[in-house]
């Protein structure tokens, strides 16, 4: 593992949504069931931030504003001050959900999944959400995740982890809804762990965090298995590509549903750590909320 390092040694229980902020230089990522945002500036400390509401997945509106994927819908954030306003519910009435995977399409679209808190069969949802306008896209939804995109907005990339299949679906680049049925991608059911968080570079090889897998794998746009990283715990989570030329890729990592005799075999579970290995990454661009 000697492309692998800690990036923060701060430990989440459930560290996911992991995305970097080129204009500030800075990985933002969450600690769900716990409510915290976790802000680094890459050459700077750690910032933890209490939500007080669970939160998932983070994008940029402009200078001053973030969107904030959590509980109870699409929040938006003040970035001076830290307030959060509810901009778009998304099943604020239902206590039994939490966001999870969301990501921004090229065009500026967000696709944004749920699921049930206690991981309920078909409790979740993937939505996108575009100036205003949200639709459910797909339900029936067990734990939403591995929601991204090909660079060209053309390809839709997401999962039910707990079907094993990875899917992808044609979309409009200039709205980022679907437009034709959903393929299987990535058989994964036969191997280890679980299809997690996804990125896709700009040559179109898509980065896959492996939870239960203590791996994260890369595979071409045919889908074939192009490579994979071991990685120093057994849950990764999410990653994210980062840096100022987008060419090194961050990955969060969780502790949840393990014991103490758990933990201790896995010390740096909830770590969050990069890899340090040359990637052509790309960054997500700005989420257009009108």
């Amino acid at each position: 593992m000697d492309s692998v390092s800690v990036l923060s040694d701060h430990i989440c229980e459930l560290g996911e949504g992991p995305s970097y902020d080129p204009a500030t230089d800075t990985l933002f990522w969450f600690d769900i069931v716990n409510g915290r945002l976790l802000e680094k500036p890459l050459a700077g400390a750690l910032k933890i931030h209490d939500l007080g509401v669970m939160a998932s997945a983070i994008a940029v509106i402009d200078d001053e504003r973030q969107l904030i994927a959590t509980e109870v819908g699409l929040q938006v954030r003040d970035v001076k001050t830290g307030k959060l306003r509810l901009h778009t519910p998304i099943e604020a009435d239902n206590p039994l959900t939490r966001s999870n995977d969301s990501r921004v399409h090229p065009c500026g679209a967000f696709w944004t999944g749920t699921m049930g808190k206690d991981e309920a069969k078909g409790a979740g949802a993937i939505y996108w959400f575009f100036k205003g306008e949200l639709r459910r896209l797909f339900s029936d939804v067990t734990v939403s995740n591995s929601i991204c995109f090909s660079e060209d907005g053309a390809t839709a990339y997401y999962t039910d982890t707990s079907t094993g299949l990875l899917m992808r679906v044609a979309c409009d680049p200039a709205t980022g809804l679907p437009t034709g049925e959903p393929k299987v991608f990535v058989d994964h059911r036969s191997s280890k762990g679980y299809v997690d968080g996804s990125i896709v570079d700009r040559d179109g090889v898509l980065w896959n965090a492996v939870w239960g897998g203590k791996a994260v794998k890369a595979y071409a746009p045919d889908g074939a298995l192009l490579r994979e990283i071991p990685m120093p715990v057994t849950q990764p989570s999410c990653p994210a590509f980062i840096g100022q030329k987008g060419d090194r890729i961050a990955v969060t990592s969780a502790w949840k549903g393990k014991d103490d005799k758990q933990r201790a075999l896995d010390p740096q579970a909830g770590m969050t750590f990069l890899l340090d290995i040359p990637v052509r990454g790309r960054f997500e661009p700005r989420v257009l909320i009108a």
